[in-house]
């Protein structure tokens, strides 16, 4: 069914007369939120798709940080659904609330106003939501967009944000020669991970990158949505114990939907991952080799990652000597509260 056409000049600094603003209606909306972002994607040349599995993850825990009965908002023209808003907030590691939107338009109703009435519409319910929360820490809007988007950082420097941070997704191939496995730091061994080691990665994952930028919201909520995931796999993580404790691993992924969606046979190294005390041994190094070994014996093709471009711990310098190159890139904008210094 193709999406029915915008009335010309609908768009109002007011609002947009045909279009109709609701909350989150719960499951029978999953699959047309995932139609939507994936729709988004695709004309943006962003290289992800979702699943309507992934989307009942992430939707059905709610959190303080983010609940979708209070932070979606679905966007319909006609009786068919063709935007969706989400809102979260975070506390980051440079001394920022941030409270962050994520807007998504159907391609076929761009250029309308209808994502820059959503991203006025977040700012607003978000300038709501600060208000009940007595927190010393200055307070910002926080808005991310891919580079291959061609109205969303238009849309981002027009309602007054600026760039902060800068991201990239790096790729190399599986079908090439990959170098020999590292050995391991003395005292440290990769064991397989379970479903009952779960707990543990995800406080080390957490852990490590408490002083990274950007924040994490590490509710027993937000856990759940990771391993409700059906891409949640510890068979294919790459886990070094130190005895009982979590040193360093490398999370992976196959998102067996995006695949299909985009003719791919790609896993992702989803976190990587060292700990304090056995950093600067060549840990990392040693996992990121193993898991492309065990994700090319898994029949893959391609290996990918994402990156924070000025991540302080030469990160970028680590995936280019181990094959990998940027393929897309993304920015992170962000704008003062008003009221705000």
């Amino acid at each position: 069914m193709q999406t029915p056409s915008l009335p010309a000049g609908a768009a109002a600094a007011a609002g947009i007369p045909g279009l109709v603003w609701r909350p989150y209606a719960g499951e029978a909306d999953l699959a047309d939120a995932t139609r939507v972002g994936n729709a988004e994607w695709e004309a943006d040349g962003v290289s992800a798709r979702a699943s309507v599995d992934e989307q009942r993850a992430w939707w059905s825990h709610p959190s303080e940080q983010f609940d979708p009965a209070r932070d979606v908002d679905i966007v319909e023209f006609d009786g068919r659904m063709v935007a969706i808003a989400e809102r979260s907030w975070i506390d980051t590691s440079d001394g920022i609330r941030e409270y962050r939107s994520r807007c998504w338009v159907d391609p076929s109703a761009r250029r309308r106003g209808i994502g820059a009435a959503m991203l006025r519409r977040n700012e607003a319910k978000a300038r709501a939501l600060a208000a009940t929360h007595d927190v010393d820490r200055p307070r910002a809007f926080g808005f991310g967009t891919a580079d291959s988007s061609v109205g969303a950082p238009i849309l981002a420097e027009r309602s007054g944000y600026a760039p902060v941070r800068w991201f990239a997704d790096m790729e190399r191939s599986l079908t090439d020669d990959l170098p020999e496995i590292p050995e391991l730091p003395d005292g440290l061994e990769v064991r397989p991970a379970s479903v009952d080691d779960a707990p543990a990665i995800w406080r080390a994952d957490h852990d490590a990158f408490r002083d990274h930028w950007g924040g994490f919201d590490d509710s027993e909520e937000s856990y759940r949505r990771w391993i409700d995931s059906p891409d949640f796999q510890p068979d294919v993580m790459v886990v070094a114990w130190h005895g009982d404790e979590v040193a360093a691993a490398v999370i992976n992924a196959v998102y067996a939907e995006e695949n299909r969606q985009l003719n791919l046979k790609r896993g992702w190294l989803d976190s990587v991952f060292t700990r304090r005390a056995w950093r600067r041994r060549g840990l990392a190094r040693a996992l990121i080799v193993r898991s492309l070994h065990l994700l090319r014996d898994q029949g893959l093709e391609v290996a990918a990652l994402g990156v924070d471009a000025d991540n302080p711990s030469g990160a970028y310098g680590l995936y280019e000597s181990a094959g990998f190159a940027v393929t897309e890139r993304f920015t992170q904008w962000r704008k003062r509260m008003e009221g705000d210094s």
